[in-house]
């Protein structure tokens, strides 16, 4: 897995495991449909194409879009530009969904939220992945986002309670730091 920067070894520990880790809370099968939303170029999204799930990405910025559509090429995957406040399908369409570092730039978390589980299955499953905001991971992007321009500069990094109070009160909720 790469997002074409150049990762320390730490960080390429950190992203193999992040990786493993969100791939076994998914859990994604064959023929399953899956929504990667905030899928950005895609980083995730092979690791999901590669079960065998067909994947749907979902992000606000095109150019993002169209590099992962490039990097997926051949995989049942397709691409549209939407906001993931308001998710432009119906009602329980997805087996499962997944959003990895998206969520640290939407304000109403839990309007966010609220539509990856409309747009979820019955018993399918929501997984969201954010920077912890006890982590020394978050604290760095803070650091670097003060120091010089970053995406993460106004981003809202939650701590595993505030990522928790965001999910519908029924279901299941499993955290991993």
């Amino acid at each position: 897995m790469t997002n074409g920067l150049r990762p320390t070894p730490i960080g390429s520990l950190v992203g193999k495991y992040e990786a493993e880790l969100i791939l076994n809370l998914l859990s994604p099968k064959q023929g399953e449909i899956v929504l990667d939303a905030g899928c950005g170029t895609g980083i995730f999204t092979r690791d999901i194409l590669s079960s065998g799930s067909k994947v749907i990405g979902l992000d606000l910025s095109l150019p993002m879009l169209k590099r992962a559509e490039i990097k997926l090429k051949g995989y049942p995957f397709q691409i549209v530009l939407a906001d993931m406040l308001n998710v432009p399908f119906r009602e329980s369409l997805f087996d499962k969904v997944v959003s990895v570092t998206a969520l640290e730039f939407i304000e109403d978390g839990k309007a966010a939220i609220d539509e990856l589980f409309r747009v979820t299955k019955r018993g399918g499953c929501v997984v969201a992945a954010t920077l912890n905001s006890l982590s020394p991971w978050a604290l760095r992007r803070r650091v670097e986002a003060k120091e010089r321009q970053s995406i993460f500069e106004k981003a809202i990094f939650r701590s595993p309670d505030d990522l928790r109070s965001l999910a519908p009160a029924e279901g299941v909720v499993k955290t991993a730091i």
